[in-house]
């Protein structure tokens, strides 16, 4: 049996039993894990013994046997896990809520997004991830329907715009991108059924971004900005136009400052806080205390403008972000570096028109690009496995040692040597 304070580790493909049980295990203020089910059993043991789970769910039945009646509202937010500069997979862990302050979450969303009982979410991402997570059990809470079209292809989502009439759905750019493409081809279908188009997870082409707000009715495109840890800006896309390239203004019940050296910080409410599982060390260097209370940073580099819109200068220290799913280079060299081929390897990322950026290696060592790239489908999830080996001699490095990453981007060109997936 289940209790308050467990967490339960879900590793199966998304469906509307898997958000049944998400919300019956909030509800019981039991925490769900939830992972990649394509994960390699290396990737699973990584992730999942500093974790600690009561109960590992990796079958149908086992999602069934985790999921009660239980409708009430979550008491706790799920367990994503986050990577960082580290490599090692941290869980971001917020704990149970007390009754004011579940409300207040759910609250927040709600009162943002303006989830309703008329809604109809459409689902692009898988719901491991965090965004499509919140935005479909939101609209659940509120008394709306989900769709779940299965893994993304734009033939799929047109057919169930055209049939299902979703009144919303978040989207990274990479997915706005395929769609346009397919929209070319077939003809666009009529938008005119959403009132919510939200997108994030990668800076967004200005001309996609225009696209977007061109084909979609006035008012229901916003871009978002935030992490695993927490979200920190909102931004409507008439806004945008005003100020291109800003990521919006601090959510209500959030203020944002930058510090001298432009880390972005985000003070948030007592619903909205959290600590990474069984690192106190890494929570420490995460928060600080502000005049305007807690706040957090994820390392990201920005600026705000007198109106309080922000503007990214970068993102995390060599995070890269294909397809909106976060990549993070050490957790990847760690793994390619049990290769007995490989002396040394350096991982990166480049721009891809289609992906905004793609994953790419670069190796010294005796290693095939033939043999990495099958040790890579062995060892390591598909958006983690480079598209792009480069064998040097030697790998760029500071005085200090430390590894150019901006001078391998640029040596590396032309097309990929492998399929991506915006899953």
């Amino acid at each position: 049996m289940l209790h308050e304070g467990d967490r339960v580790a879900l590793l199966v493909a998304p469906s509307q039993a898997y958000l049944d049980a998400v919300w019956s295990l909030l509800a019981r203020g039991v925490v769900p894990i939830p992972l990649d089910p394509r994960l390699t059993t290396t990737e699973r043991e990584r992730i999942l013994t500093p974790l600690d789970p009561t109960v590992v769910v990796t079958t149908d039945d086992g999602l069934a046997a985790v999921t009660t009646p239980d409708r009430g509202l979550p008491r706790a937010r799920p367990m994503h896990c986050t990577s960082g500069t580290t490599g090692v997979p941290k869980g971001v862990w917020s704990g149970v809520l007390d009754d004011a302050d579940a409300a207040a979450l759910v609250a927040e969303e709600r009162d943002l997004w303006g989830f309703g009982p008329d809604d109809v979410n459409l689902v692009l991402s898988p719901l491991y991830h965090s965004a499509p997570l919140r935005f479909a059990l939101g609209t659940a809470l509120a008394g709306g329907r989900v769709v779940l079209p299965g893994r993304f292809d734009p033939a799929l989502v047109t057919a169930a715009i055209e049939t299902e009439r979703p009144t919303s759905m978040f989207c990274v750019p990479t997915h706005l991108q395929r769609l346009f493409a397919h929209w070319d081809d077939v003809g666009v279908p009529d938008l005119g059924c959403f009132r919510l188009v939200a997108h994030a997870g990668a800076p967004c082409p200005e001309p996609v971004k225009r696209r977007l707000v061109e084909l979609f009715p006035d008012g229901a495109t916003w871009e978002f900005y935030g992490s695993t840890e927490g979200q920190f800006t909102a931004c409507r896309s008439e806004e945008w136009l005003g100020r291109p390239g800003t990521v919006g203004r601090a959510r209500p019940g959030r203020v944002i400052t930058t510090a001298a050296d432009g880390t972005v910080w985000c003070a948030v409410p007592p619903h909205a806080r959290f600590v990474y599982y069984g690192d106190p060390e890494r929570t420490a260097s995460a928060w600080r205390e502000t005049p305007d209370g807690p706040a957090f940073t994820v390392g990201d580099l920005g600026r705000l403008d007198d109106d309080g819109y922000l503007y990214l200068d970068g993102r995390r220290e060599d995070l890269v972000i294909s397809g909106g799913v976060n990549v993070y280079p050490v957790e990847v060299e760690q793994v390619l570096g049990t290769h007995p081929g490989v002396v040394d390897v350096a991982v990166f990322g480049v721009d891809d028109a289609t992906w905004g950026q793609r994953v790419c290696a670069a190796v010294v060592g005796t290693a095939s690009a033939a043999e990495l790239d099958a040790f890579a489908r062995e060892h390591l999830a598909p958006p983690k496995r480079p598209k792009t080996w480069t064998h040097l001699d030697e790998l760029p490095r500071t005085l200090t040692g430390k590894v150019r990453r901006d001078v391998l981007a640029g040596r590396v060109g032309g097309p990929s040597t492998s399929s991506g997936s915006v899953d």
